[in-house]
């Protein structure tokens, strides 16, 4: 399933969108959501091109080990931003999703 597809993209911005605020979402798991179990890597691509000022929350959607797999600037962003919400991490940097996770 390449990135680009409207249909991919549009079913991977409802899934993103219905995450609820205190919560995370692995890439994999939006992928399946999504109806392409295979295409995590392309989640990711998705939201790495979303416009400038979008109100999805992307930040909820981190790697399937509870980390998130930015760096530098945009790793603090997300950081922040799930932070800001109540998410916690633990000393290696992971989230909990037996506490954070959503699953609809």
């Amino acid at each position: 399933m390449e990135s680009t597809d409207p249909t991919f993209r549009q079913r991977v911005f409802h899934v993103v969108a219905a995450i609820p605020c205190g919560k995370v979402i692995a890439y994999g798991d939006v992928a399946q959501l999504a109806g392409s179990p295979r295409a995590a890597r392309q989640v990711g691509g998705v939201l790495k091109k979303l416009p400038a000022g979008s109100t999805l929350p992307w930040h909820r959607v981190i790697n399937r080990h509870g980390k998130i797999s930015l760096r530098g600037e945009d790793f603090q962003r997300q950081r922040q931003a799930l932070l800001a919400e109540g998410i916690m991490f633990d000393a290696e940097g992971a989230v909990d999703f037996a506490r954070f996770g959503w699953r609809p």
